[in-house]
């Protein structure tokens, strides 16, 4: 379209304008306030994972004092507050061993699976599990255990250690051939606990 002034086109201009303009105005506000609010958001959400790792490593120091009570507060304050990020899955680890370790064996058990249950990654869930059945064993719960094993031995990284709990489980059934079988797939698989599982193999009773 051609005007033939000036004038026309000022007047054109302000016809566009006031039909479009606010329009665009509001197109930039969301535009910027889209990129402003990503970029608090990521702000914050750094903040956050700053602020929940300051307590977890409260969580350790006070953990490898034997703080017990001091432990769990801390802990719950990361449940409560941080849930989103992985501290509180450390945490409930942690947790777990801090009440078996106090002779609170059920409630260490409660922890574990609460992990299991909702670790954001599954490596975490994993770790959990082994705990899960060590203590379970330890408590006799040996249909439990053995049911948490089968469930979650999945991982070759932790296949060694799944396979020396599967021999402590036949072991306290009485089951020689199987825990010795078991103890040795540990060995071959390479556990962090070779020389544990090596004893364990050794004190068992001659096969009859």
């Amino acid at each position: 379209m051609s005007y033939d002034t000036d004038d026309e086109k000022v007047e054109a201009i302000k016809r566009w304008w006031k039909e479009n303009g606010m329009a665009i105005i509001v197109g930039l506000v969301i535009g910027i306030g889209g990129i402003l609010g990503w970029r608090y958001w990521g702000e914050y959400r750094d903040a956050r994972a700053s602020e929940a790792s300051a307590i977890f490593d409260q969580v350790l120091v006070l953990s490898a004092n034997g703080q017990t009570e001091a432990v769990l507060v801390q802990i719950q304050k990361l449940t409560d507050d941080f849930s989103a990020t992985p501290y509180a899955t450390l945490g409930a680890l942690l947790e777990a061993k801090a009440q078996y370790e106090s002779g609170d064996a059920e409630a260490a058990m409660a922890a574990l699976e609460r992990v299991i249950a909702g670790a954001p990654d599954p490596a975490f869930a994993k770790i959990a599990a082994l705990r899960l059945a060590r203590i379970q064993v330890a408590a006799g719960q040996l249909d439990a255990a053995a049911r948490t094993v089968a469930t979650h031995d999945v991982s070759p990284e932790l296949a060694g250690d799944f396979a020396a709990v599967r021999g402590d489980i036949a072991a306290a059934r009485g089951d020689v051939g199987a825990a010795r079988q078991a103890y040795e797939q540990a060995i071959a698989s390479g556990s962090g606990f070779s020389e544990l599982i090596r004893l364990k193999l050794d004190n068992l009773p001659a096969a009859g």
